[in-house]
């Protein structure tokens, strides 16, 4: 089975096991979402992250979710670019998400980064996701 968005799919998985309240969960590994993961724990929306290895030559993304007294740090996960409708911005207008208490992950020639780092080296590119 072909997956047509795993971003959707790693921000969906993430968002329901925070709903459940569990304290961790595991996603298929690929080099875009171990960027977001570290982009993420890097901002201390997570606690951490670590690579496991799965069946035959599959890997998984295990994340550490992190709560303040049974609360989420995580308030929302929202995909910006989609595979249909692709959303590039420039250094000039790179969205503040929620007035600079979350955190807009931008793909820069540079690499994964956030809004501000991306704000910083006066770089624009594909904004992939915003957390808060």
């Amino acid at each position: 089975m072909s997956m047509t968005d795993p971003i959707a799919d790693f921000l969906t998985r993430v968002r329901n096991a925070i709903s459940a309240g569990k304290k961790s969960v595991d996603i298929p590994a690929s080099n875009m979402k171990k960027g977001i993961a570290e982009i993420m724990k890097s901002a201390h929306f997570i606690s951490d992250y670590s690579i496991l290895e799965g069946e035959g030559i599959r890997k998984y993304i295990s994340i550490k979710l992190k709560y303040n007294d049974g609360i989420s740090v995580i308030e929302g996960l929202k995909r910006v670019s989609k595979p249909g409708i692709r959303n590039y911005t420039d250094s000039d207008s790179i969205p503040r998400v929620r007035n600079g208490l979350g955190i807009a992950v931008i793909s820069t020639s540079k690499g994964l980064m956030t809004d501000k780092q991306a704000r910083a080296q006066k770089i624009g590119g594909e904004v992939i996701c915003e957390i808060w």
